[in-house]
């Protein structure tokens, strides 16, 4: 669900921006505070709210290599690993899983404002039943290689960056018996996950 809405929001926001970046590439800032837009989804009525947030603090050692750390917290509702084609197919787990914990990422930038980023985040994850009572606890180390583009605005004070990604949990410890059966149908990957990032530089 939280998919379908964040490529909502990514359209609808695109076209109103202000599409005037100009080259800013001398205008060089060492650090910068952001997040992700799909946080937008948290203002949507939905039977499953995502209850996203996540704030980022990056340093950049030059104008092409930077590392960030991330802070993230969300509910999710099926197995992460279910593809596009099944989503309509797919079980959701009986309650949800809440996903809490901090993680570091190294964006590379390649040509221009292209770039490579790849994260890996530690997760402590508490498994809720269907009326939000925790049944017990585990851990996942959650990882993404993304490829996107920066556009940058405002003397390069404001950034977006949209994006697509990889990403794989090949740690997923200690689940339900009953949310461990629906995460055996679907892989330990997603393909093809969207981004939109902004951040402010400073």
């Amino acid at each position: 669900m939280f998919r379908k809405y964040f490529f909502i929001i990514s359209i609808l926001f695109l076209f109103k921006l202000p599409f005037q970046a100009q080259e800013m590439d001398g205008l060089y800032k060492k650090y910068y505070v952001g997040s992700s837009l799909f946080m937008l989804a948290n203002l949507v009525e939905d039977a499953e709210p995502p209850h996203y947030f996540q704030l980022n603090v990056g340093y950049r050692f030059n104008a092409r290599n930077i590392v960030s750390l991330e802070m993230i917290r969300w509910d999710y509702y099926e197995p992460l690993g279910v593809p596009y084609s099944e989503k309509k197919r797919a079980s959701n787990f009986p309650g949800k899983v809440r996903a809490f914990g901090v993680g570091l990422a190294y964006q590379r930038f390649f040509w221009k404002r292209g770039y490579v980023q790849v994260h890996s985040a530690a997760l402590k994850q508490n498994y809720l039943d269907e009326k939000g009572n925790k049944i017990q606890s585990g851990f996942q180390l959650f990882n993404t290689v993304r490829a996107g583009y920066q556009f940058r605005f405002f003397k390069n004070r404001v950034f977006l960056e949209p994006s697509i990604a990889c990403t794989f949990w090949p740690v997923n410890t200690n689940l339900p018996a009953s949310f461990q059966v629906q995460e055996n149908k679907f892989p330990n990957y997603f393909l093809g996950e969207p981004g939109l990032h902004f951040g402010f530089n400073f």
